[in-house]
């Protein structure tokens, strides 16, 4: 009998492992489209306090919705039919003046001018070991399979695009809807408190998505300005496209673009104007860290600093992009659960 009950066991305890294996594989198989709706519901939770700030006003909640999909959808047709042909057109100026960038690798003219810019680069190192790889056989063959994977990353990307707008159009619609039904499924005695926090979370993470957009709204409209009208630098359009979306990474990306743009500048318009370029990011990032930054997102999420920077270390680590953008707001929750749930039953006990 204890043979049998061990068998039962082992049997039942490998059905349960096998039973394991391949939820895991279907999570793995499904990881995009999870990325997906997670980025969809991440965007409608930002969409939702736009919803309840027309609501207060007096506007009825399906019409508050509306109003907001049309204003987001008149948002991304504008963004199409006015910014994306400036920098389409600004690509194909760009791509038109690399035979010129070639002909100043090959007098020397770019080697000179990036010395005397950047005097402790070894420039010469450098562009010995880029002729050195440009004359390796498997180079082109390396090329033409990196842009085809290039290429099909952009319609990868463009595809998701697509789907995350529509499911988001589909999630800010019928948010409380899914709501109500999450919580139909909790116990009466425990669902006050349970609506309690996913409300606050709620609001936390909408009110961080509307300030990580508005600090990239900040950057982009600026870089753009400075750069066309203050610079003068070429592309200015394209460069502050990279600033928007560099500002919606958080902790990193606002340096990040601000250093690809920097190098554009230095590689396409030379001294002084990099000088001017890089003065100005140096600026810019100083001013919002200590003023931009926390006037807006002290009023969205209640973070310490250094839980801040691990978290977007170990989301951007775990899911790259989407996890840096989810894990502030992820850490937030879980700090209100702690303070909300878990601190109240261990002073009880």
């Amino acid at each position: 009998m204890k043979i049998q009950n061990g068998f039962r066991f082992g049997l039942f305890g490998g059905l349960g492992v096998l039973i394991a294996l391949l939820i895991g594989g279907a999570v793995v198989s499904l990881a995009t489209i999870l990325t997906y709706i997670g980025a969809a519901l991440f965007l409608a939770l930002g969409l939702d306090p736009i919803v309840t700030w027309l609501e207060k006003k007096g506007m009825k909640r399906p019409l508050a919705i509306l109003t907001v999909l049309v204003g987001v959808l008149g948002v991304v047709a504008g963004l199409v039919l006015s910014i994306i042909p400036v920098i389409a057109e600004q690509v194909q100026t760009l791509v038109t003046q690399i035979p010129r960038v070639i002909e100043s690798f090959a007098d020397g003219s770019l080697n000179q001018a990036i010395t005397d810019t950047l005097p402790w680069l070894a420039v010469d190192d450098l562009l010995a070991q880029v002729t050195d790889t440009m004359s390796d056989p498997t180079f082109l063959s390396n090329l033409g399979g990196g842009v085809l994977k290039a290429g099909l990353g952009l319609a990868t990307g463009v595809f998701g695009a697509l789907i995350i707008i529509i499911l988001m159009l589909y999630f800010t619609a019928s948010l409380g809807s899914l709501k109500r039904g999450i919580y139909q499924v909790i116990p009466a005695s425990k669902r006050v408190g349970f609506i309690d926090i996913s409300e606050q979370i709620s609001q936390s993470v909408g009110r961080y998505v509307v300030g990580q957009l508005t600090l990239a709204l900040v950057n982009g409209v600026l870089s753009f300005v400075v750069l066309t009208f203050v610079i003068r630098a070429e592309y200015s359009a394209l460069l502050a496209f990279i600033a928007f979306l560099g500002s919606l990474i958080p902790l990193v990306g606002t340096i990040s673009a601000s250093v690809v743009i920097t190098l554009a500048v230095l590689l396409f318009d030379g001294t002084p104007t990099v000088l001017w370029v890089a003065g100005y990011y140096l600026i810019y990032m100083q001013v919002e860290a200590y003023l931009i930054t926390p006037r807006i997102m002290t009023r969205a999420v209640k973070v310490p600093g250094v839980v801040v920077v691990i978290a977007a270390l170990a989301g951007g680590t775990l899911l790259g992009l989407l996890g840096a953008l989810v894990a502030i707001p992820v850490a937030a929750s879980i700090l209100l659960i702690i303070k909300q749930v878990v601190v109240p039953r261990q002073n009880a006990l």
